[in-house]
């Protein structure tokens, strides 16, 4: 199923996340693309936020991957940008966290097309016509989308 969201801050986007979060039970791999400042990390913010996590959630640019365990399930936030091999990938521990049980959130996740699972929820961002409109497209939904 597709689902096509228009958000007009980054509150409306992390709102929007943190309700998408609710429907999530743990294990799911969500893959964002949009350009650099779309909205990604703000986004995960409110995935963070309805998954109960209460640690400030930040970009995952030099760290690669950022882990926040308080939540209901664990949130794994990667940045895929700079990866451009198998071994780099593994070096992130991506496959490990594929069977821990926790969210995947990975940004820049076209480096990594061949690696994803088939079922991963595909979360593109792109700007729209105001400075701060973002038009969020997510691919392979499953179920009703939560209130």
């Amino acid at each position: 199923m597709q689902l096509i969201f228009t958000t007009h801050s980054p509150e409306e986007t992390e709102a929007l996340a943190c309700r998408l979060a609710h429907g999530l039970t743990g294990g799911e791999v969500l893959a964002y693309t949009g350009g650099m400042g779309a909205g990604k990390t703000a986004f995960t913010r409110g995935l963070a936020a309805g998954l109960g996590i209460a640690e400030p959630v930040a970009s995952p640019t030099f760290a690669l991957v950022n882990e926040y365990t308080s939540g209901r399930c664990g949130l794994a936030h990667f940045d895929m940008y700079r990866v451009e091999s198998w071994d780099e990938l593994d070096s992130t521990g991506f496959f490990d966290y594929l069977d821990s049980g926790c969210v995947l959130a990975i940004e820049w996740s076209e480096n990594i097309e061949n690696a994803l699972p088939e079922d991963a929820i595909r979360i593109d961002i792109r700007c729209g016509d105001g400075p701060e409109d973002r038009i969020i497209t997510i691919d392979g939904w499953k179920g009703e989308f939560p209130c």
